[in-house]
This record gives structure tokens, sequence and C-alpha cells, in this order.
């Protein structure tokens, strides 16, 4: 499946994150917990460089918990920290500024040593689309300031925003790379939904989704569409939760642009389980 998507805001974007780069203090790079491969744009380590950066698992609450903390292990260096936050819900934000303080600490040592008290941090949040950044900002904020969508791309400009806890936040639009060359890659971004389904043909993807949940999830699979046992065929399997689910056409054909949307989305929304599309 080649996907190939570079809206011309994502140049944009890019030569924006190089530009401000000198205002802030440290980035918040915010990635889907699913998939922290995927959702890591491998252009911002280099984009952000010099800059301590913590990393959000985001949607912690729709993976596998245990593969969760081994990310946070194995993501955590000298001037890089994880943790796993849940945005919507407000789970394990307290978590970040002790976490962005403690990347500072010995800036804020050497700006005390001067004789400097109230000190403003300002950090700025990256991240690809759909990985729930203006979720996190409004939460943080306590307002909707940024807006929010379920569709990529939904923040446009640039803006400050303060939150309760000391730390000035700059937004930036989600950035995605020009070209996937790894398939795996380019599935797990449009299963979890940071590549616009408009672009995508659902009905291949859903048949993706089925066969890679036949081997990562299986019983998670047979349980939600009470299917007794799994086929071999991925298409027979779709086939068979199409029918458990009635999505059929006039003379009981399988509605094949039903059924993917109703798969694609009840694995988006963690109905079947909670699963993580990567290990480490």
């Amino acid at each position: 499946m080649a996907i190939n998507w570079f809206p011309g805001h994502m140049v944009k974007t890019k030569r924006e994150i190089k530009e401000n780069l000198k205002l802030v203090d440290a980035v918040i790079e915010i990635r889907d917990a699913r998939i922290p491969r995927a959702s890591s744009n491998p252009e911002i380590e280099g984009l952000t460089q010099g800059k301590p950066r913590l990393i959000l698992l985001n949607k912690s609450d729709l993976t596998d918990s245990k593969v969760t903390k081994e990310w946070i292990k194995m993501l955590t260096k000298d001037d890089v920290k994880a943790i796993e936050v849940n945005s919507l819900q407000g789970d394990g934000l307290k978590n970040i500024k002790p976490a962005v303080l403690s990347l500072l600490k010995e800036k804020h040592d050497r700006m005390k040593a001067k004789g400097l008290v109230n000190i403003t941090t300002r950090v700025m949040v990256v991240g690809i689309p759909n990985v729930g950044k203006s979720t996190f900002i409004n939460k943080m904020a306590k307002n909707n300031i940024a807006k929010t969508g379920d569709r990529p791309g939904v923040t446009k400009s640039k803006q400050w925003i303060k939150t309760s806890i000391g730390l000035e936040l700059l937004d930036t639009p989600g950035i995605l790379w020009p070209k996937f060359e790894d398939e795996e890659v380019a599935l797990n971004l449009a299963f979890t939904g940071a590549i616009k389904d408009e672009i995508m043909d659902t009905e291949e993807l859903a048949f993706k989704l089925v066969e890679r949940l036949m081997k990562i999830a299986p019983e998670m699979l047979m349980t939600r569409y009470k299917l007794e046992s799994l086929d071999e065929d991925p298409l027979e399997n779709l086939n068979s939760i199409a029918r458990k689910r009635g999505a059929l056409i006039s003379g009981g054909e399988i509605n094949y642009n039903r059924i993917a949307a109703i798969l694609l989305d009840e694995f988006r929304s963690g109905k079947i389980g909670k699963i993580s599309l990567e290990r480490p």
C-alpha cells in the first residue's frame, strides 16, 4: 500500500519550528502510545537538536500498559525523558512540570545563581497530526484555545498558551514527513487515523488491520466480534465480522465500505481492546 502525503503547510511548519526554537527552553513531543515509533517524525530530533525534550506517550489508556512502560524505559536518556499520559482524561499531566524542570535543572540553577527568581519556562509542543496535541494543550490551558478535531491538520497558526503550572506552551501545526519508506510505519499511522481516511482506500486498510490483529491480538478480535475461531484468510475473517455486524447489502453481499468504517472506528476508540501496535 503506497502512501505518499506531504502538503505544502508541512514545509512551512518545519521552517517555523527552526525559527521558533530560540524562543523556548525545551520541547514537548507528543506521540501516540500505540505507535511510539511510527508517530515519531524522524526529522523532529534533527530540528530540535540542542533542546531538552520530553516525550509524551499520549492515548496510553488504549495500550497494553506493560509495553508502554518498556517504551518509556527505552526512550529515556540524558536530555530526553518519556512519560505516559491520557490528555483526554488528564491522566499523567501532573508529571509534566517535574519532568520539564528536571531536564532544565542546570539551566535554572545558573539563572538562580545570577539572582533570577521568577523564571518563566517556555516550551514548544510538536507532534505529527492527530496524536492529541490540541487536546493536550486545551487540558493544560483549561480552556479551548487550540482548535481540536479528530482530523489531521486542524491546528494552523502559531500561538503562546499560558498554563496554570507555570509553563508557557508554543503550539505548532502537526508535521508528517515526505514519504513513508516503511510500509508498516505507513499502515500504523493509517490505522490510528494520523493519515486522513479520505486519501486512503479504507477497505484495503480494514483488511490489513484484520491481518495485523490476527497476529497480535487474535483473542480480542474473536471476543469483540463473537467469532468462534479465526480463518487463515484475513478476508474470510473480515467477511465474518461484517456478517456479525449486519454490514450487508441486498442479496447478502458484504458492504465493505461500512464494515471498514466500523472496524477502524472500533479499533481507534479502544473498543476491540488495549492494543499496542509496536513493541520496543
